[in-house]
């Protein structure tokens, strides 16, 4: 976890490598059984070209991050708002970066608000998104 809470700070990147045995796994924990996401042959015959991770799947690394970051804060205080902007897809390896844009004060609670990045090997933007968690309160 942070230890410090500051304004410009970068949070530690998560680095993943997206497999098809990754994106099946997913598919049983999920329940999604999109063909675009399982069936090779289908998929190639889609615009996309081939199979595609789940956006979900994407998005469970950029929490990954968010909660080494923030913890038990991040996992019952946070909130994220996403764009999906190209696929994953098996072989690619995945960065998400993040960092801390403003701490803030509102009715006597704090929170942190965050933007991240996923980017593949290419440097190709793959989701972008912004996140707020909810740190302390007078209360507490």
């Amino acid at each position: 976890m942070l230890t410090e809470i500051q304004e410009g700070k970068a949070l530690n990147p998560v680095v993943k490598h997206i497999t098809q045995e990754k994106i099946n796994l997913y598919a049983e924990a999920s329940g999604d059984f999109n063909p675009i996401h399982l069936d090779e042959s289908f998929a190639a015959t889609t615009p996309l070209g081939g199979t595609i991770a789940h956006g979900m799947l994407n998005l469970a690394y950029v929490s990954e991050m968010m909660t080494s970051a923030f913890g038990q804060s991040w996992l019952s205080e946070g909130k994220l708002r996403a764009k999906f902007k190209e696929p994953a897809r098996p072989g690619d390896t995945l960065t998400i970066n993040g960092k801390i844009d403003c701490v803030e004060q509102k009715d006597g609670v704090s929170y942190a608000n965050c933007n991240f990045e996923c980017l593949n090997q290419k440097g190709e933007t793959i989701v972008t998104g912004e996140t707020i968690i909810k740190l302390s309160s007078d209360k507490e």
